[in-house]
């Protein structure tokens, strides 16, 4: 077995549409990024590509690569578990943590976790989702941030 943890932070603008693990969610402001700034498919990703010791999405999809301008996060994805699966890696389950004071997740965590679940081909059950807010103590209500930890089976 292996363990991976990745995290992804990103900023909240207006004029994008929200993308949270695949899913759009309905919000008058979405996440900037090089890409479509989904946080849950990036933290995923980095901890797949990290339980294969296969780098960090940074290294693959570089934020200066014109190719790679608004590329949907579910290719970024499909990459990380190309990656374990070529380290004869198999994914067994997700745990994911998002950070948001706004908007209130808790009515999304079925569409995210379905979403997830059908992008690693995995059960949904296997998908777990929370979502906390910082109460103020630290974190902007700008953004959005997002930790995920995944088990991977040796196949």
């Amino acid at each position: 077995m292996r363990i991976g943890l990745g995290f992804d932070a990103h900023e909240l603008v207006d004029r994008r549409p929200l993308k949270l693990g695949g899913a759009t969610i309905e919000f008058q402001k979405g996440l900037i990024g090089h890409s479509d700034g989904d946080v849950i498919l990036h933290a995923l990703s980095d901890a797949i590509l990290g339980a294969s010791a296969a780098g960090d999405i940074g290294m693959h999809f570089r934020d200066d690569d014109k190719e790679t301008e608004g590329i949907d996060s579910m290719r970024i994805l499909g990459f990380a578990l190309e990656q374990a699966s070529k380290a004869k890696l198999a994914l067994h389950n997700i745990d994911l943590v998002l950070i948001a004071d706004q908007p209130k997740l808790s009515k999304s965590y079925e569409i995210i976790r379905a979403s997830v679940a059908a992008g690693c081909g995995i059960q949904t059950d296997r998908v777990s989702v929370k979502a906390k807010t910082t109460e103020g103590t630290s974190f902007s209500k700008n953004a959005i941030a997002c930790y995920a930890v995944v088990l991977m089976e040796e196949l």
